[in-house]
């Protein structure tokens, strides 16, 4: 679904005059932000249909690349909990998709040997063969949506791009469960 429900977006002096009416909207910021969200949707249309094509979610993709082998090494081997984490999810988020993973034979989940409570997932064969067929389109459309760049203006954009992100954190913290 995307961020940004507008066709169109307003144009400068639009923003200018609405500005007028509220006087904590500054004009440039708030280009710039639809700007952002306008991009950042049309990179999620591009990859998602790529997903779709695959009947994989952006959810279970996640956890498939956190378990992916990369270089012929080891396979990843994560619990549910240390999956949630790196996913950003709650745990039972990654209960159900782990779930549907497990249920389509992507991953396996297997007790642990000295806490019988505890479970470990590894991505199987058939899920290391799903991502190995997917992934060359998968990064091509990521080449193709940042082919009008050069590598100064990549490496300028992720850090203009890291800025924006750090003070979202810094601004708006992530509040406690239970807390507004």
């Amino acid at each position: 679904m995307p961020h940004l429900l507008l066709k169109d977006l307003p144009r400068y002096e639009c923003l200018l005059e609405c500005a007028q009416r509220f006087p904590q909207l500054d004009p440039s910021a708030c280009e710039v932000f639809l700007h952002l969200l306008r991009a950042g949707d049309e990179g999620f249309r591009v990859i998602d249909a790529h997903f779709q094509a695959h009947n994989v979610s952006q959810g279970r993709f996640t956890v498939l690349m956190l378990l992916f082998e990369k270089n012929g090494g080891e396979p990843h081997v994560l619990t549910p909990a240390q999956l949630a984490e790196q996913a950003g999810v709650s745990r039972a988020t990654m209960t159900g998709l782990i779930d549907t993973l497990e249920r389509d034979g992507m991953v396996t989940r297997t007790p642990s040997p000295a806490d019988r409570r505890m479970l470990s997932v590894t991505l199987t064969p058939r899920g290391q063969t799903f991502l190995e067929s997917m992934l060359p389109e998968h990064f091509r459309r990521i080449g193709v949506l940042l082919d009008s760049l050069n590598e100064s203006e990549r490496r300028t954009l992720v850090r203009l791009l890291g800025k924006i992100a750090n003070r979202a954190a810094e601004a708006f913290p992530t509040a406690a469960p239970g807390q507004a």
